[in-house]
């Protein structure tokens, strides 16, 4: 039986993984030196006791830093934890209705549409046909347009109205 290959280590090359000959340092203070022989690098890291990190393996040549691995790996474990602290997750709410809907309860159903979008969600309007009112799709067509037409300035129809077998789908995102 065979072992799992090895796998290569998330995150920045330090030290000895960094494979180009020559890199662009930036020493601990963020001055600039200038292309030099990765080996002369690593020296300078030795002696000022700290760590050869590899920030931007894709230039050319790759640009390395001379500072703390670990007060690094920190500082981008709280970038990334206020990164996705501030980032909003997308949900879609879904609203209910019947083609020969009252006005008053489309107006309910209208003020929580747009509370929705305030808070920055997608909403999908469905219309349920039931029995005869199969035969009458235009009404419900009719319905659909009139929930567009009374939110269009706030929203943009991500999916135009369709069939999904007894009912008719549209969904809705915020501008």
């Amino acid at each position: 039986m065979r072992s799992a290959p090895e796998r290569e280590p998330q995150g920045p090359r330090i030290n000895d993984a960094i494979r180009a000959r020559e890199v662009r340092l930036i020493d601990e203070n963020g001055q600039n030196v200038g292309v030099v022989p990765r080996t002369d690098a690593q020296e300078r890291a030795v002696t000022a006791g700290l760590d050869l990190v590899e920030i931007s393996p894709d230039a050319e040549p790759p640009v390395c830093k001379i500072l703390d691995f670990g007060k690094y790996k920190y500082q981008e474990q709280k970038k990334a934890a206020e990164a996705r602290k501030n980032q909003k997750i997308v949900e879609i709410k879904e609203i209910k209705m019947r083609p020969g809907i009252d006005d008053h309860d489309y107006d309910v159903k209208m003020r929580a549409i747009r509370r929705f979008f305030e808070e920055g969600d997608k909403v999908k309007v469905t219309l349920r046909f039931r029995g005869r009112e199969m035969a009458h799709q235009e009404l419900g067509m009719n319905v659909l347009k009139r929930v567009k037409a009374d939110v269009e300035g706030i929203s943009k129809v991500e999916s135009e109205p369709r069939f999904e077998g007894r009912q008719m789908i549209m969904v809705l995102a915020p501008k």
